[in-house]
């Protein structure tokens, strides 16, 4: 299971938010090997003036919040963090300087899913890659 929020200035994100969304989604099930299907992806478009970022960033400064289960190795974590660089950068024009990512894990128990804790979920992919 994984969350994403995804910030930025909405006259930048706006326009790209399909695109962008299936970037990362792309890396997700390459580095998470997540199944298609499972994309829970949420966009908050700013006002330029509600969002400060420093002096060496652009206005295509986005930041990327991934909440997921814990379980992956840290390799794991390193190479969709790569992909998320890499692929952003090339397919979207976002500069490494303009975008930071920062996963937070938590352990099944902590999520509430379906109507049960996320640890007694059958899911029909592996957490342990």
């Amino acid at each position: 299971m994984a969350q994403i929020k995804i910030y930025g200035v909405k006259d930048r994100l706006n326009p790209i938010k399909e695109v962008l969304s299936n970037v990362i989604h792309s890396c997700m099930m390459e580095a998470l090997e997540l199944p298609s299907d499972k994309k829970f992806h949420r966009f908050f478009p700013m006002d330029q003036e509600n969002f400060y970022y420093a002096n060496e960033r652009t206005d295509a400064y986005t930041v990327i919040e991934i909440s997921m289960f814990e379980g992956r190795t840290i390799e794991t974590k390193k190479q969709l963090i790569r992909l998320l660089f890499e692929r952003l950068n090339s397919e979207l024009n976002i500069s490494p300087k303009d975008l930071e990512i920062t996963i937070f894990e938590t352990p099944k128990h902590n999520w509430g899913i379906r109507g049960l804790p996320g640890d007694e979920l059958a899911l029909n992919y592996n957490v342990n890659v």
